[in-house]
């Protein structure tokens, strides 16, 4: 089990606090693990056993628990009477029902700190927060980053890391992705049915049993639509003439997909984490624009496994890039300005950063269409355009980045 010291970093800060420590992330991008990876810390700080609970909702153990009566009902019982803090960690929470008044009661009623975990990004809602009382902080984790699989195969393969075995590990990352569970797997066909299974898991999971979605055949290709275009620029209307035209061959109730339905389904999908959305901003106006957003894939080898014989490495780029950032806890947008689009707009506390994603800028028509629009700033933020190219073509004050640099930093 690889230790992911980026988001244990991010725990210890947290540990011992009065807030609930909500960890979301897609389904089997490692949460299990590292709900683990914390118990191990707490022994190693000599924490008893008895006072670290951890129940897993996808256990058998803790099958039959699924209402928040039953949850008060287990802790009571589970709780030490030693009179030290104890540790409860809940695994996938969202299988109780009511749970939130329940967790956010155990603050009050024990000496404890809690952390627990979730795949629908429901849990982040407006009702949370109010149920919560505010009372909590969240740690979002992703399948594993490019320097996490490195990490990977060095400490847990025992592999020595050559620029060959590098250069591989990058070709499989761009294919497969990050999901740490496909790490085991040698052959393609292997991969291909782990991702198959995860991605099936959560249509089944984390869409269709939090929703009361009926169209079976819609939501799938609505969510193959959706992934095999990661990364490009339309609206619910478009996508709505799109099923229509591609559905004219399937007899339905009503026979339309409006845009409503589509809206609807849509935030099924993004609450399974699957699928997030990007919003559109006017760089000079500083204006969010409403129409023709962009959706991302939360791991590059869904869109393998949807796009076997026709894959555009630039999407796929464009989509690694997107997904480190977010793990790099940026608040990421697209960028209009003067008509031209910039790829991304990467927010963090007081940091702002400018980024352009090609393949390669080696061409001059190439070149010019990356470099223009952040031609067009006039601030001093720092801007970058990260390619496959190995030649620095940085200039003007705009710095050219290999993607496999830009994959291991820790921070821009």
């Amino acid at each position: 089990m690889l230790k992911r010291e980026y988001y244990l970093k991010k725990i210890r800060n947290l540990m011992d606090t009065n807030e609930i420590k909500l960890i979301t992330g897609v389904r089997r991008s490692g949460k299990t693990y590292f709900l683990k990876a914390l118990i191990d810390e707490l022994k190693n700080k000599g924490i008893k056993d008895e006072n670290i609970l951890y129940l897993s909702f996808e256990s058998g153990k803790y099958r039959k628990i699924r209402t928040d009566t039953q949850l008060d009902q287990i802790i009571q019982t589970l709780m030490p009477k030693n009179n030290e803090t104890t540790y409860l960690l809940f695994d996938e929470i969202q299988k109780i029902n009511n749970w939130e008044e329940s967790i956010a009661s155990y603050l009050v009623d024990y000496d404890c700190d809690i952390y627990i975990t979730g795949s629908n990004s429901k849990m982040l809602s407006g009702e949370l927060a109010t149920n919560l009382s505010g009372r909590y902080v969240t740690l979002n984790i992703y399948p594993f980053s490019y320097n996490e699989i490195i990490q990977y195969h060095k400490k847990i393969l025992k592999k020595e890391i050559t620029p060959e075995l590098e250069n591989e590990l990058y070709n499989q990352y761009l294919e497969y992705g990050g999901f740490p569970g496909l790490q085991q797997y040698k052959d393609d066909e292997s991969k291909q049915n782990y991702l198959k299974s995860t991605y099936d898991s959560i249509i089944l999971h984390d869409i269709l049993e939090r929703s009361k979605i009926r169209d079976y055949d819609l939501l799938y290709r609505l969510l193959d639509f959706l992934i095999s275009n990661t990364g490009q620029l339309y609206s619910a209307t478009s996508i709505s003439k799109y099923l229509k035209e591609d559905n004219k061959h399937i007899k339905r109730d009503g026979n339309d997909i409006s845009v409503k339905t589509l809206l609807n389904y849509n935030k099924h999908i993004t609450n399974s984490l699957v699928i997030s959305q990007c919003k559109r901003e006017d760089v000079i106006g500083k204006k969010k624009l409403k129409y023709q957003e962009k959706y991302y894939v939360v791991d590059t080898g869904f869109y393998t496994l949807l796009n076997e014989n026709k894959r555009n490495l630039g999407q796929i780029l464009e989509t690694i890039v997107y997904n480190q950032l977010l793990r790099l806890g940026y608040t990421v947008t697209i960028g209009e300005i003067n008509k031209l689009e910039i790829d991304f707009i990467a927010r963090k506390f007081k940091k702002k950063i400018y980024i352009q994603v090609s393949n390669t800028v080696k061409d001059d028509t190439t070149h010019k269409r990356e470099f223009k629009p952040l031609t067009q700033i006039k601030d001093n933020y720092p801007k970058y355009v990260i390619t496959t190219d190995t030649f620095d073509f940085s200039e003007n004050g705009i710095v050219h980045m290999n993607i496999k640099d830009f994959l291991k930093k820790q921070d821009l």
